[in-house]
C-alpha cells in the first residue's frame, strides 16, 4: 500500500510540469503584444505633425497610437510576470536571475503575491485604455461628463486602495 502511494504521490507531484504549457504560450504572447505595441507606437511615428495646429486631430491620433502602444506593452508585461511567477511557483526557481539581485520585479514568493502585482499592471493597464478612450470620446452632453469625472474618481480610488493595501502588507511582512 506504501509503494502504491508513493507511485500516485509522485504522479501528482509531476503533474505541476503541465504549467509549462502556459508559461510558454503566456511568454509568446508577451513577445506578441510587445511587436503589437511596437507597431502601433510606430504607427503614430508615421503620422505627419501639424506644426499650425498643435492641438489637432494629428496629434490627437499620434497621442492615441502611442498610449496604445504602451497599453499593449503593459500587457506584455503582465503577461511576463504572470510566466515568470507560474514558473518559479510550479516549476523551479530561475538560477540566472540570482546573478542580478537587484532585479526582482518578477520574482513572486507566493501565489498572494504575484496576484497582488498581476492587479496592480492590471489596474495600470486599464487606466491607459481608460486615457485612450477618453481621447477619442465626443463630449455631447453634460452626462458625458459626469461618466468621464465618475471613471477618474473610481480609478483614483482604487489606485488608493491598491497603495494601501501595498503598505499594509510591507508592514505585516517581517
Amino acid at each position: 500500500m506504501k509503494q502504491l502511494e508513493r507511485i500516485f504521490e509522485t504522479i501528482i507531484w509531476n503533474f505541476r510540469f503541465f504549467v509549462v504549457v502556459p508559461v510558454i504560450f503566456g511568454l509568446l504572447s508577451a513577445v506578441q503584444f510587445f511587436i503589437i505595441g511596437t507597431l502601433d507606437i510606430w504607427a503614430g511615428f508615421r503620422l505627419r505633425f501639424d506644426i499650425n495646429d498643435p492641438e489637432g486631430e494629428t496629434t490627437t491620433r499620434i497621442i492615441s497610437y502611442v498610449i496604445g502602444g504602451i497599453d499593449y506593452y503593459l500587457i506584455g508585461i503582465v503577461l511576463l510576470i504572470f510566466s515568470f511567477g507560474v514558473y518559479e511557483l510550479f516549476i523551479s526557481k530561475i538560477e540566472v536571475r540570482f546573478q542580478y539581485p537587484e532585479l526582482n520585479i518578477l520574482q513572486s514568493e507566493s501565489l498572494e503575491e504575484l496576484k497582488r502585482k498581476l492587479v496592480q499592471v492590471i489596474v495600470v493597464a486599464l487606466i491607459v485604455s481608460l486615457f485612450k478612450q477618453a481621447l477619442n470620446l465626443q463630449v455631447t452632453q453634460p452626462l458625458d461628463l459626469i461618466y468621464i469625472a465618475l471613471s477618474i474618481l473610481l480609478i483614483s480610488v482604487s489606485s488608493y486602495f491598491l497603495q494601501l493595501q501595498q503598505t499594509t502588507v510591507k508592514k505585516l511582512d517581517p
